[in-house]
């Protein structure tokens, strides 16, 4: 069967009355007047139009027909006697000659009602997403993904990049989360990986000769959900340069997104070239996290000294932060949320006090502060009707729930966060080496094919914990977005950069063949980043939950409850793959 339309549910307007058209779609539903009246709505991927059932052989056709299968109806076009502003095809209406039925929907009850459908459990809307992306509200969000996508291959084709995919089935590499493996078939007890990125593969390509490559990619980690990131699988803007430096980079991505960002988005106005520059350690003392949201005008002071000896425990041998904000009026019941959902997310206390309008110490750990009034108010700066929010612990602890309380304060303090901006900002000057919290051991900081700063002087004279990268992460409205390096393209300065890890150059060569072999051919100096697609289009439509702007999301223990995946296969297919499953007895009990 051929089907045909001669418009779309939302393009017939006031000039085509007269017409006779045929349209296409879902019942949406209608409201039954009597047997031979009906207001029936079709929409299709476009909108919606209204078409009125004047006879009891139109309403005959529709008889068992349940919402949601889809209608061919051919009929003519008349202007409707009561308008509907609120839509496109609002002045018109059509009066079906023919109805016929392309696709039932055999049950009477829907999981949910399409045009309600984000109201729905988030479990069912999973398990029938190709009804809940019916919803046009729903679907919108997919539709500007797609425009994003396009405008972003667009901007970067005329940066001179060439767009370029690499492999999918790779080998398993040490990136930093788990890898999704897959065996093979042709040689026994051996396994391919899926690519955590394509990291490898895009220096290779510098090594190769080419200039500038990008591509949408997409990427594999076995790792846990969050509201900002998908379980399993997500795609990000991969991109690298030849013969680059970190402004280089930096330069490309101030040209590229702003402007996305303030088309598109749901704020319109984005960070202008150059974007600020926050060294890590600065981002860690004044905002209390490396990925700050600078739309928030708060910053953390170090209140450790004037609070030493003030008789509170939590504060005794710890580094104390404290957040000074100005005429907060909020009742104590918002305070005492504020501090739950402090604890809550950084597993940090928050504590607070005022200095009301006559000049006293009043509410929270006030009392512990009178004797100390002066010296109090003069290490703060202090004035009449300040707030001050405060957290206590080891110095990482300490900045961690500092951090979380400035993002909880400049949303709830009038006057202390801008709202209706994307303001990005670029983290730079990382840590080479850390001690992992916990090995206890020098550990990567960040990226093991990083160039350090000093190259291979800073790697033979310096303490490892005074090295810094060329490591740059770019942050927008807090939420980072992307991770990027200038890459280490010296054979002997990424021995020796590994060797001060414990790895020797034969582990080196033995985890990265390839790129070891292809650096020792003359490799480009090299630079290249990667931003999240699925987080800068959540950004950009003004998502809280990821799982909104991707099509068919896994839930957050990274199952697809639509298609039942991950699913058991048969014996003849682990055979083939030389695979014999040994579940422990909880997993067999389960």
């Amino acid at each position: 069967m051929v089907q045909s339309r001669t418009h779309t549910c939302a393009q017939l307007r006031i000039e085509d009355v007269g017409k006779r058209v045929t349209i296409v779609g879902w019942y949406d539903n209608m409201r039954k007047v009597s047997k031979n009246l009906g207001f029936l709505i079709l929409r299709d991927f476009y909108g919606v139009t209204q078409a009125v059932i004047e006879t009891e052989e139109m309403m005959a056709k529709l008889s068992g027909v349940n919402n949601e299968s889809t209608l061919s109806i051919t009929g003519l076009v008349r202007e409707r006697s009561s308008k509907n502003t609120q839509i496109p095809t609002g002045e018109i209406e059509v009066v079906p000659e023919d109805i016929t039925v392309l696709g039932k929907c055999i049950y009477n009850e829907l999981p949910f009602e399409v045009s309600r459908s984000k109201e729905a459990d988030e479990a069912v809307r999973l398990k029938y997403r190709y009804l809940d992306l019916r919803n046009p509200s729903v679907k919108e969000k997919i539709v500007l993904r797609s425009k994003i996508v396009a405008e972003i291959r667009r901007r970067m084709t005329e940066q001179d990049f060439l767009e370029i995919t690499t492999p999918i089935l790779t080998c398993s590499s040490p990136e930093g989360a788990r890898d999704y493996l897959v065996p093979s078939r042709n040689h026994p007890g051996k396994f391919y990986a899926l690519p955590q990125a394509p990291q490898q593969f895009k220096q290779l390509l510098m090594t190769s000769g080419f200039d500038r490559y990008f591509q949408i990619a997409p990427c594999f980690r076995d790792e846990d959900a969050r509201a900002d990131r998908s379980p399993g699988e997500f795609y990000q803007l991969d991109m690298e340069m030849a013969f680059a430096t970190q402004d280089d980079v930096f330069g490309v991505i101030e040209t590229v997104l702003p402007p996305i960002f303030a088309e598109y988005g749901k704020y319109k106005t984005a960070s202008k070239a150059p974007f600020t520059r926050i060294s890590y350690r600065d981002a860690m003392s004044k905002y209390g996290t490396d990925k700050p949201d600078l739309r928030i005008d708060l910053v953390l002071q170090d209140a450790t000294e004037c609070m030493e000896g003030c008789g509170f425990g939590p504060f005794e041998g710890q580094k104390v932060e404290a957040i000074v904000v100005d005429h907060f009026t909020a009742t104590r019941k918002v305070i005492d949320k504020i501090c739950s959902d402090v604890e809550v997310q950084s597993g940090q206390k928050a504590y607070w006090f005022k200095l009301d309008e006559s000049g006293n110490l009043v509410g929270g750990i006030s009392k512990f502060l009178q004797e100390r009034r002066e010296q109090v108010i003069e290490a703060l700066g202090l004035k009449n009707g300040d707030f001050v929010g405060l957290t206590a612990g080891k110095e990482q602890d300490a900045l961690k729930g500092a951090g979380v309380l400035r993002k909880f304060l400049g949303s709830a303090a009038e006057g202390h966060m801008r709202q209706d901006c994307y303001e990005f900002c670029w983290i730079v000057d990382f840590p080479m080496y850390e001690i992992g919290e916990e090995s206890g051991e020098l550990e990567f900081c960040h990226n093991p094919f990083s160039m350090p700063q000093g190259g291979m002087e800073a790697l033979m004279t310096k303490n490892p914990l005074d090295i810094y990268a060329y490591q740059y992460d770019l942050v927008c409205n807090g939420v980072e977005l992307s991770s990027g390096a200038v890459r280490n393209h010296d054979p002997e300065i990424m021995v020796k950069a590994f060797e001060i890890v414990g790895l020797k150059e034969d582990d080196v060569k033995a985890k990265f063949p390839a790129m070891y072999n292809a650096f020792c051919y003359g490799a480009p100096p090299h630079a290249g980043i990667a931003p999240g697609v699925d987080r800068m289009v959540m950004l950009i439509a003004g998502e809280e939950s990821i799982r909104e702007i991707i099509p068919f999301p896994m839930n957050k223990t990274a199952q697809d409850v639509m298609m039942g995946a991950p699913s058991e296969v048969d014996e003849r297919q682990l055979r083939d793959v030389h695979i014999k499953i040994d579940l422990p007895k909880e997993c067999e009990e389960e």
